[in-house]
């Protein structure tokens, strides 16, 4: 049995947290899941039974910091799950963390990694406390304490950058033109703050996209699909969805349910 929710932040942080999720197992439950990447990354602190990576051969940290995810991972978890996630917006763990994030792509990194006290410190005090309500009031303060707000120059580009992909618009020269930047400069800038390159944040974003059309509608045409999402053709369109889910659009139908974590509400 399982309780999954998902928990709103509060009014100051939601330029930069999406959401809090909450997952727990109840009994010695034994499944397989699928993840594919997001284009956001997040801050994960189990509490129970840790996540096992099975393409890695390894259990996930304790606590992380999971830069962009690059393609599709297998997950197997064995026994009682107690899981928390920051899931912050594209550009929203750059306001916390004083990190290179455009080098953490498909890395997670622990708290001991980053030699990050305050946070090795939270780390400690939600796998101690088992008060869901409370370990959320942690997670809030720790942030609220952290926010670090970007420059309001560098902000407005991410952020209108990122409207105009999720509006559809790949095509980087057009993106860096809209923002006011070279071509070069908008690279690198978008990077920083993304955690990865104009070009493959698109490409996530298309797939999500094509997630949140088939969760609305799984009869829709998938000729249509690739139109709709500004995909070349259908082959382009079945090659990503290989390199991000591991199936073709089809195979995900048949074994997942379709669900979109960029677009949802």
């Amino acid at each position: 049995m399982e309780e999954f929710k998902i928990i709103q932040p509060s009014l100051l942080l939601t330029p930069y947290v999406k959401h809090y999720w909450l997952l727990k197992t109840v009994g010695d439950t034994t499944a397989l899941a699928r993840t594919v990447p997001t284009g956001m990354m997040s801050l994960i602190f189990h509490r129970g039974k840790r996540l096992f990576s099975v393409y890695e051969n390894e259990f996930h940290p304790r606590t992380f910091l999971s830069g962009q995810e690059k393609t599709f991972a297998y997950l197997k978890y064995d026994g009682q799950i107690n899981i928390i996630s920051v899931v912050f917006h594209p550009a929203g763990a750059k306001a916390f963390f004083n990190l290179p994030i455009d080098k953490l792509a498909g890395l997670r990194l622990t708290a001991s990694e980053m030699k990050d006290k305050d946070l090795i410190e939270l780390e400690n005090r939600i796998t101690s406390t088992e008060d869901d309500k409370i370990c959320f009031i942690l997670i809030e303060q720790f942030l609220l304490r952290r926010l670090n707000k970007l420059a309001e120059h560098t902000l407005k580009r991410i952020e209108t950058s990122v409207r105009l992909i999720n509006a559809g618009l790949t095509d980087v020269a057009l993106l860096a033109n809209a923002v006011c930047l070279s071509t070069k400069q908008f690279n690198r800038i978008f990077s920083e703050n993304i955690g990865t390159n104009p070009k493959e944040f698109s490409r996530i974003v298309r797939f999500q996209r094509a997630l949140s059309l088939l969760e609305n509608n799984q009869q829709i045409n998938l000729t249509a699909l690739a139109c709709e999402c500004g995909y070349y053709d259908q082959s382009h369109m079945i090659k990503d969805f290989k390199v991000l889910s591991g199936y073709t659009p089809s195979e995900y139908l048949a074994i997942c349910p379709p669900h979109s974590d960029y677009f949802s509400r």
